[in-house]
């Protein structure tokens, strides 16, 4: 991983799984269990709504968190070390379950990380895109690493600036859950850089942050929508202003 005094420097992708045992015995456990609940019925239904982004085992998201608190059952807080081997090693797994653990293993262990981890979860969010574990990362995982540690948001402006659609959505959405310590005017200068962007993922998530955002501070959402509404996609400005009192 990448040393933390420098976490903007991480631009290739992370593929040196650190040594952990946890994560051996977490990922002896995970491929015990979960395949054991396998739906092949359900996976066929699962991947057809996700595009056949991946395979799935065809497991139901609250028949899987019980699985999964099976599997964390008496196991010990992680290391960072071992947060990026679990998810490392659930990402080369093909079935989505996986990747659905790994995400919400690190939501769960993200405030015992360093800026050292970001580029572990840009991998994630760069192998097997697709929103569901995108917008999970972006909120949960890159959203506390970046207001824990300032040297980050510098990245989150490399990243809106890049060719990587989910790349640019994860920059877009890392201050979902920021409440009163987003930063708008980083958030606003995010959503006008890429306002014209021709992808559908990327005008809702800008329409989405500005949204939550609107539950935070209502009127500047409104103003800042009103002076940009040439700029901004027409479903960017519906997904804004959805909840906005009229």
């Amino acid at each position: 991983m990448t040393d933390a005094t420098a976490p903007g420097d991480a631009a290739n992708a992370v593929d040196a799984i650190p040594d952990s045992a946890l994560a051996d015995a977490l990922l002896h456990r995970l491929t015990t269990v979960y395949p054991a609940a396998a739906d092949p019925a359900r996976a066929a239904d699962m991947s057809r709504y996700m595009k056949h982004v991946a395979p799935f085992l065809g497991i139901a998201a609250p028949e899987r968190r019980a699985l999964s608190r099976t599997v964390l059952e008496n196991t010990p807080r992680p290391a960072e070390a071992d947060c990026a081997a679990v998810a490392l090693r659930c990402w080369r797994l093909p079935e989505r379950e996986y990747h659905y653990f790994a995400a919400d293993y690190l939501r769960r262990h993200a405030g015992r990380c360093s800026p050292g981890l970001l580029p572990v979860v840009r991998t994630l969010i760069t192998r097997v895109p697709w929103w569901d574990t995108v917008d999970l990362l972006a909120a949960h995982v890159v959203g506390p690493l970046v207001r824990a540690d300032p040297r980050l948001v510098p990245v989150m402006d490399d990243w809106i600036e890049h060719d990587d659609l989910w790349l640019v959505r994860g920059a877009l959405l890392h201050q979902l859950r920021s409440g009163q310590d987003t930063d708008a005017e980083r958030l606003f200068r995010h959503c006008l850089r890429r306002s014209g962007h021709p992808d559908f993922f990327i005008r809702k998530a800008v329409g989405w942050a500005l949204r939550e955002y609107a539950r935070t501070d209502p009127e500047a959402v409104r103003a800042f929508v009103a002076g940009a509404h040439d700029r901004l996609a027409p479903l960017s400005v519906r997904e804004a202003v959805k909840n906005l009192p009229r």
